[in-house]
């Protein structure tokens, strides 16, 4: 499958501290906003009921991650819980979805994460890269399927799938 996620990109670190970041103090270290297709990946054929330990051990299912061009629209002002995405699989599905998909929306997640690392004394650091959930149920794809998806005023990303 290909899933349609935001890619924060990290202009300056979070470390750890005893306060929890707001959703505001997060944004504002985060030096771009990307539209992204991950292709995530697992050991297990059903990693739906393996249960949430195994599917942690199994890095949550994360594989690959395509980046687009960082935004040049002032993503910052948006309201990114209703932003709407489209994504298609040529020539065979086509599907939408929105940001409230990620946990009721994309800054509330990168948040989570970063107080989540805080807690157990880990830095998110500038320069790296956090893709937060998808933004709708994940395109079924196979080999040489190209996947789109259509971020609006966020900008636009594609791939091949190749074997």
């Amino acid at each position: 499958v290909a899933e349609t996620e935001f890619a924060f990109r990290m202009g300056r670190d979070l470390p750890p501290r005893q306060a929890p970041y707001g959703v505001d103090e997060v944004i504002a270290a985060v030096a771009s906003l990307h539209p992204a297709l991950e292709i995530p990946d697992s050991r297990y054929s059903d990693f739906t009921k393996v249960g949430a330990s195994q599917l942690i051990a199994d890095n949550a299912c994360a594989h690959q991650v395509v980046f687009g061009a960082p935004a040049t629209a002032d993503w910052r002002s948006l309201d990114l819980a209703k932003h709407q995405v489209h994504g298609s699989v040529a020539g065979k599905l086509e599907r939408d979805g929105i940001g409230a998909n990620v946990l009721g929306d994309p800054r509330l997640a990168l948040a989570w994460l970063a107080n989540e690392l805080s807690a157990h004394r880990i830095t998110l650091h500038a320069g790296q890269t956090v893709i937060t959930g998808t933004c709708m149920a994940p395109l079924p794809i196979e080999p040489m399927d190209r996947v789109s998806a259509d971020y609006g005023l966020l900008g636009r990303i594609s791939i091949e799938i190749v074997r």
